[in-house]
């Protein structure tokens, strides 16, 4: 079991070196100028490497959407009895918010991500399908949940859709030079405003879970 855990966790160290290396690299030349052999080289390891850990050239630098989309899954698949998937997600991005996480959007580094995302067609192309990744899994646990396939689809895309605008909020005014700390203090009303406008459509479904 300590080989194990070891060889886990230098896995991951090897996986966040390539990673670092690859967003260095990213942001001093853009996305589509840097070539997978030069990551590979700048961070000693082999080409194969690279592509062990990040089979996409666009997750070496949207390498959070993995943990993101089991966070996000886990979020509303084991939240309380009683509560919904809206309350739920609210809660989690206002502790998003609180804890200073990247993915709350109100960080100080954000407008060297956002320049490396938006000057990448292929980054943003990636970007939006990362976000129906989301609403694919949203939905697969509401339809499990209730049996009720279309709504489930529709709530899952309006839970998307609040997340990821909250995140493109705070990230737009930081980049239009807003400081960082007082976007951060105002976002947690930006949440509440983005998620009641979802409650007030949708109200607490699915609140209950179906036994199964």
């Amino acid at each position: 079991m300590a080989d194990h855990g070891l060889r886990e966790r230098k896995k991951q160290a090897t996986r966040q070196l390539i990673s670092n290396v690859a967003t260095g690299l990213f942001a001093e030349r853009g996305f589509e100028e840097v070539t997978v052999a030069e990551i590979a080289e700048a961070a000693g390891v082999s080409k194969m490497t690279v592509f062990n850990y990040f089979p996409r050239k666009e997750d070496l630098f949207l390498d959070r959407h993995a943990d993101r989309l089991r966070e996000l899954t886990e979020v509303v698949r084991d939240r309380p009895a009683g509560t919904s998937a809206v309350t739920a997600l609210r809660r989690h991005q206002h502790e998003l918010l609180a804890s200073g996480h990247p993915l709350s959007g109100a960080i100080a580094g954000g407008p060297g991500f956002w320049w490396v995302l938006t000057s990448s067609p292929a980054l943003t192309a990636r970007w939006y399908e990362q976000e129906r990744e989301i609403a694919d899994a949203f939905t697969e646990v509401l339809t499990a949940e209730t049996g009720d396939a279309f709504r489930s689809r529709m709530v899952a895309g309006l839970l998307t859709t609040a997340i990821t605008t909250v995140f493109a909020h705070a990230m737009g005014r930081i980049v239009a030079g807003d400081d960082a700390d007082v976007v951060r203090r105002e976002q947690a009303a930006v949440v509440d405003q983005a998620f009641d406008l979802v409650e007030r459509g949708v109200g607490d479904f699915p609140a209950e879970r179906r036994p199964g």
